[in-house]
């Protein structure tokens, strides 16, 4: 199999972005068609831990969000996952309250967004985690 994974390779080439093959099909990597294939359920979770660490990689340069316990970086990182963290960093007045260790007021300014109306009990949960510092039960 080695000898057709390198062939294969060879042929179809690697695109890491989307893109529409020579029928129009919706395509990425080494040529796989995400219209009439998509992607596993074990694909999707592979995908799932490499973001959440690269954004976990890029949070960590941030003085606010090492100081956060546990719970409150995986907050940051949840929203981070939804906006980016150029989006999470457009928080300004939830940034400030975190900076100053008030969670009770970064967890409004989190509800007092346009964010908070798009996602609904995502930004409840969230925001009842950033204001108690624990997860809820599963």
């Amino acid at each position: 199999m080695p000898n057709l994974l390198t062939q294969l390779k060879r042929h179809e080439g690697l695109r890491l972005r989307p893109y529409r093959d020579t029928v129009g099909k919706l395509t990425i990597g080494f040529g796989r068609n995400l219209e009439d294939r998509g992607i596993t359920e074990d694909e999707a979770k592979i995908l799932l831990v490499n973001d959440v660490c690269r954004l976990r990689g890029e949070l960590s340069e941030i003085d606010w969000w090492r100081a956060l316990n546990d719970v409150r970086r995986d907050v940051i990182v949840n929203m981070a996952y939804n906006l980016g963290v150029s989006g999470v960093l457009g928080f300004e007045r939830m940034i400030a309250a975190l900076r100053a260790k008030d969670y009770e007021l970064a967890a409004i300014e989190m509800l007092d967004s346009k964010w908070a109306d798009q996602v609904g009990r995502r930004a409840v949960e969230l925001s009842d985690q950033m204001h108690t510092g624990r997860r809820r039960p599963a």
